[in-house]
């Protein structure tokens, strides 16, 4: 599986999606920077070598932010995205950009009233059963929910679903675990 663009944001992560969030709010461009961040996400999972360039302690900040605005331009990423990353990569912080990119998410969500969740699933999930688990959780969790998906082909079936600090498992996986340890006891 290659690596997602999410995860838990580190101190300094957070600090620099609020500080992106705060600008991009100012400018009235909260969905375009969001869309900025989905956009290179994309690129993330998809690249090895941008990754690599990212966390590299070998590049200088300086040639490695020029790196990572030249892969946002070619993306198309606004202006204050491309600006975002090339700072963000200049003060030795490029590898964080997926904590960055999932704390701005959250604070965008938030701002629309939402929650932020992740569903990882074995298999890629049609947009009717993304929609059932949305429309379930939102009922469960008594607030409107925005969704990112991701891929786990190690949960055998099912799914994962991740609110904040609380998990729904639904996986294969986590049943077999589960008879596992109890024929083990037994």
């Amino acid at each position: 599986m290659a690596e997602g663009f999410d995860g838990v944001a580190s101190e300094a992560a957070a600090r620099y999606a609020q500080a992106v969030f705060d600008l991009a709010k100012e400018a009235k461009a909260l969905e375009a920077v969001e869309q900025d961040f989905v956009k290179f996400s994309v690129a993330w999972a998809e690249s090895a070598d941008l990754r690599a360039t990212a966390r590299s302690p070998l590049i200088d900040p300086d040639t490695k932010a020029k790196a990572l605005v030249a892969v946002a331009a070619k993306l198309g990423l606004t202006d204050l995205g491309r600006k975002a990353i090339g700072t963000i990569a200049k003060n030795r912080r490029a590898a964080e950009l997926p904590g960055i990119a999932a704390a701005f998410r959250k604070l965008v969500a938030r701002e629309r009233g939402a929650r932020q969740i992740e569903i990882i699933s074995a298999k890629p999930l049609a947009e009717a059963e993304k929609t059932a688990i949305v429309d379930a959780l939102s009922k469960k969790l008594g607030a409107k929910v925005e969704a990112e998906t991701s891929v786990d082909e190690s949960l055998i079936g099912g799914f994962v679903v991740r609110a904040g600090s609380r998990q729904f498992d639904a996986s294969v996986k986590s049943k077999l675990d589960a008879l596992r340890l109890a024929l083990k006891s037994a």
